[in-house]
């Protein structure tokens, strides 16, 4: 696991993986297996909060992470993935801290199969329309997947939906039998956010081009990094009795994303619109949609072959496009 350069600097991965049992380590026990000052240690301690992590200290018995850190690693996902699913990807990066796993991707090379990039914490996260994304320290799944496609941005219509469609179905594999989906890129369970997926591309907009998919998924989140978000939101830890194991996540989430990605471009959306549709949260109910400074009622009645949202306003039957729409439910 690797850490790139960030204004946030991370306790040593050993030190991590010290702390990670959620059981109280002295301060001397912990010096000595790093093999520094207990000074050293306590300096290191000190810069968990900012990670947004609870270091819970007792005078005389030391020190415990609260819930203690459940901890990706690529060997164990390696092996969880089908082979064919493994035989898809050129590229696994699995790092400790990135402004933008997004981000990252775009800036490399591209492959003809599909590379991966995960973090256990990102500085500079973000979600549609320039929102940020709280990315605390191995607590969520932040995961980008880079993929080229030879007919241009065309081919990538409604592909935001379609992750949607197996992100939901990657849900109910590991026990979320009530994920709904919310146009054009968030997944929600019990009205509440529970993951959301940024979608960018690059290159030839009618010939050789990359698409960028990046998935949010909220797996366990409290404490201060919680009250930095301005909507209603829900966790893995929330839904199911037995809390997943976030290598577990991973695996489940990438055996359905990457056959879906592989085939995207020579089947489009239509294959998933009746699956989008039956999990569309919003359906025949009346919505609002904001566009800058306008704004449109209507009632959704479902999504076009491309992906484009279908309501009935009160000059007709209009589709709308993503870009910088906000949707909104009306009472």
């Amino acid at each position: 696991m690797t850490e790139v350069t960030s204004d946030i600097h991370l306790p040593p991965t050993a030190l991590l993986r010290l702390l990670a049992d959620g059981q109280l380590h002295s301060g001397q026990e912990l010096a000595a297996a790093m093999g520094v000052s207990r000074t050293a240690i306590w300096k290191q301690l000190a810069k968990l909060e900012s990670l947004g992590l609870k270091l819970e200290s007792k005078p005389g018995k030391g020190y415990s992470l609260s819930g203690g850190l459940d901890l990706l690693e690529e060997a164990p996902i390696r092996s969880g993935l089908r082979a064919p699913v493994n035989e898809q990807i050129s590229r696994f990066n699995l790092f400790e801290i990135l402004d933008s796993t997004n981000a990252w991707l775009l800036s490399q090379e591209s492959t003809p199969a599909i590379s991966i990039c995960i973090s256990e914490c990102q500085t500079a996260g973000r979600g549609r329309r320039g929102r940020s994304w709280v990315s605390p320290f191995a607590r969520n799944i932040y995961m980008s997947l880079r993929m080229t496609v030879e007919t241009g941005f065309g081919s990538l219509e409604g592909l935001s939906l379609a992750v949607g469609v197996v992100v939901a179905d990657a849900l109910s594999d590991l026990g979320v039998r009530d994920a709904k989906l919310k146009w054009p890129n968030d997944i929600l369970c019990k009205g509440r956010k529970l993951g959301g997926v940024l979608i960018e591309a690059a290159g030839d907009p009618a010939g050789r081009c990359h698409a960028v998919i990046g998935l949010g998924l909220n797996v366990d989140l409290e404490g201060s990094m919680a009250e930095q978000i301005d909507q209603p939101w829900v966790t893995l830890n929330d839904i199911l009795s037995t809390s997943p194991k976030r290598n577990d996540v991973v695996i489940t989430l990438l055996n359905h994303i990457i056959p879906m990605l592989a085939t995207y471009e020579s089947i489009g959306f239509k294959h998933y619109k009746s699956k989008w549709e039956a999990l569309n949260t919003h359906l025949n109910q009346r919505v609002s949609l904001q566009m800058g400074a306008q704004k449109t009622k209507g009632i959704m009645r479902g999504v076009s072959d491309s992906g484009g949202l279908i309501l009935s306003t009160e000059h007709g039957v209009e589709t709308f496009h993503s870009g910088e729409i906000s949707l909104r439910a009306e009472p």
